[in-house]
């Protein structure tokens, strides 16, 4: 997979005349099906999907946008110096037939065409012709599963469409009676029904045939979108058994005679179309790599014993019971039964090359001239090539977990604290290929069991050649004990300190100590131990937590207010440097309408307070949390603590105590990896 085709990518036009540039916009750039227009100085920009996700195969970057409902996609640049698309189209499946007094086929798999070879199977679905784009709206449709029959045929899935591309619904499975063809045939389809069984010694009926691709016209790929479906039978006695409906790999299997088992659906093919790691798409095939997609449904027999579908095909279960359905979004075809399963809906994935990286690790994004590598999860930074760049990181570590007031009685906990934030812009890398590092995203901290603290967030780190930069996970929230001494426990250290906590009496209540540097510092340019603040005091008298430290400014959480009791509010998050800001990153909302913030210190849990009182963050509004940091809970009503936010790094809410509000988990950490395109 992966191969780029070798065939023309279709005219283009470079003109640096803006006059120009707008008329040819304005005259060739609308309509459903493009242009043989290109205007473009840069990769393809569009939108939609209902997910958009980027990736690496290599070096190359690639942009995929997954239609699992039916859209549109718009590109906004037609890209210079390449214009063409990759697809994925798959129609819904068929649905199973109905079993009746003999035997009845399982649905055909939805049509299938892309021109991404698949790694796995025959591929005769693949064309390695390019889809050039222009600066135009391209209809997005994702057709639905056909309906099981309750007692005749299947119904046929409905075609999926992308631009000029289109793939027909499964063909539905025959039904199983005494009835004369056609209605114990399979349906013709993407891929073909399997037949159902018609009374009578050896009487056979046949899978639905695949229908042929005829669009666009004339169309220089492969003839075909699936197989046909396999064929029933009927045996001497009462024996007997429907067909496999038909996959995108394979033709649906015949029922056999002695007949011990009905027909298996063919199998489906392997695309890694939206990224080598992306598990949202397709399903599992525990014998080979890869996401597939368009398996036949299960035919099902008298015999007993079970009957399996293609990747995404439903299965069949024993006799009398009724077929599984389809994987929705995979164009599965349902099986037969004694109600036949649903075809599962299809699937549109489109994407196209986005530039070419230096490295490979994490997702892969550019903008502003740099490339910017997103590590949400443990990973490598590597390549087979030399590489000479002066790198910069952010890196932070997982958020504090907060503890669970037991609910023997009246006391609060405190917010977790953020996990420490390395900032540098100096770190020069000469290396010759092959080389590669490790790069470690610490897990956020969980929450205590009843009674008990919760843990600190896992340290993030990144093995550079030029040392090894760790930046500690923030710490665990206090709880506190009515039943004291001893009345409270303090808040955890860590990358920031945990909130601390106190039930009463006079024993010190303190939040945790900070690992990091306190502020000011410079960005780009952090101190040794990263940046992260102290967790805030809980309150005496009262039953509240103190907030968890925070990056922003190294500053501490805040204390929990005595009177009434009220939750300190956590510290603030980090607004990381301009190189990182792009439009179309994940990173947190700070105050009011900014974004790009990570490391928040969780807001303190309170007894009696209300949830506005210990607010995640310390925003200009402390109703609001920002940088991903969880809200403190609150006994005295439905406030339960808030989790920090995955990949913030920032701490959990604390818990309120009694029995309504347990602790909450701290978010796991970040690394970002940026260097010049």
């Amino acid at each position: 997979m992966g191969a780029r085709s070798s065939q023309s990518r279709g005219p283009g036009l470079n003109k640096s005349d803006g006059h120009l540039l707008q008329y040819f916009r304005n005259n060739f750039g609308g309509g459903g099906g493009g242009t043989n227009f290109v205007v473009g100085t840069g990769p393809i920009e569009a939108t939609g999907g209902n997910a958009v996700s980027t990736f690496t195969e290599g070096l190359s970057v690639y942009k995929a946008h997954v239609f699992t409902s039916s859209g549109a996609f718009n590109v906004t640049e037609a890209g210079a110096p390449s214009n063409t698309v990759e697809y994925l189209v798959v129609a819904g499946g068929g649905g199973g037939g109905y079993e009746g007094s003999n035997r009845g086929g399982g649905g055909g798999a939805g049509g299938y065409r892309t021109n991404v070879p698949a790694p796995i199977g025959p591929g005769s679905h693949t064309t390695s012709t390019a889809f050039p784009v222009s600066i135009a709206t391209y209809a997005v449709t994702v057709g639905g599963g056909g309906a099981g029959s309750p007692n005749g045929q299947g119904a046929d899935g409905v075609a999926s469409v992308f631009g000029s591309i289109t793939s027909s619904g499964g063909g539905g499975g025959g039904q199983g009676s005494q009835d004369s063809p056609p209605a114990n045939e399979g349906r013709p389809g993407g891929s073909g029904g399997g037949g159902g069984s018609t009374a009578g010694p050896n009487a056979t009926e046949p899978g639905g045939s695949t229908i042929a691709v005829t669009t666009p016209s004339p169309w220089p790929g492969p003839a075909t979108q699936g197989f046909a479906g396999g064929q029933g039978q009927h045996a001497s006695g009462s024996w007997a058994a429907g067909g496999g409906g038909g996959g995108a790999g394979e033709v649906g299997h015949a029922a056999q005679n002695p007949n011990t088992t009905s027909g298996d659906g063919g199998d489906g093919l392997s695309n890694l179309i939206a990224g080598p790691t992306n598990t949202t798409v397709g399903v599992v095939n525990p014998a080979s790599p890869g996401r597939w997609f368009a398996g036949g449904g299960a035919g099902i027999h008298f015999g007993g014993g079970v009957s399996v579908g293609g990747a995404g095909g439903g299965g069949s279960t024993s006799y009398p019971g009724a077929g599984d359905a389809g994987t929705t979004n995979t164009g599965g075809g349902g099986a037969s039964g004694s109600g036949g399963g649903a075809g599962g809906s299809g699937i549109v994935v489109v994407r196209y090359s986005i530039g070419t990286a230096k490295a490979s690790g994490g997702a892969v994004s550019f903008y502003n001239g740099k490339t910017i590598h997103t590590f949400t999860s443990s990973g490598a930074f590597a390549s087979d090539n030399a590489f000479n760049e002066t790198c910069e990181c952010i890196i932070v570590g997982g958020g504090g977990g907060t503890s669970y007031p037991s609910a023997s009685g009246a006391h609060g906990a405190g917010g977790g604290g953020a996990g420490a934030v390395y900032d540098r812009d100096n770190i020069s890398l000469n290396l010759s290929g092959p080389w590669t590092f490790n790069v470690t995203v610490g897990g956020g901290g969980a929450k205590g069991s009843a009674g008990s603290k919760g843990s600190n967030g896992a340290n993030s780190v990144v093995a550079f050649p030029t040392g090894t930069l760790t930046a500690p996970g923030g710490g665990a929230g206090g709880v506190s004990y009515p039943g004291g001494p001893p009345y409270r426990t303090v808040g955890n250290p860590g990358g920031a300190g945990g909130g601390g906590s106190n039930y009463g009496g006079s024993e010190p209540k303190d939040g945790g100590d900070g690992d990091g540097a306190p502020w000011p510092g410079t960005p780009g340019n952090d101190p040794g131990s990263g940046w992260g603040g102290d967790g805030g005091n809980g309150a005496i008298p009262g039953y509240s937590g103190g907030g968890g430290g925070g990056a922003q400014n190294g500053t501490p959480g805040f204390a929990a207010s005595p009177d009434p009791s009220g939750g300190g509010p956590g510290g603030g998050g980090y607004l990381v440097p301009t190189t990182y800001r792009n439009p179309g990153s994940t990173l947190q909302p700070g105050p009011g309408s900014s974004t790009f913030y990570v490391a928040g210190g969780g807001g303190g849990g309170t007894y009696n307070g209300s949830a506005t009182d210990g607010v995640g963050g310390n925003g200009p509004d402390r109703s609001t949390p920002y940088a991903g940091a969880g809200n403190g809970g609150y006994r005295t009503g439905p406030g339960s603590a808030i989790d920090g936010v995955a990949n913030s790094g920032s701490g959990a809410g604390g818990g309120g105590g009694g029995n309504g509000s347990p602790g909450a988990d701290g978010g796991s950490g970040i690394v970002l990896i940026a260097y010049p395109t």
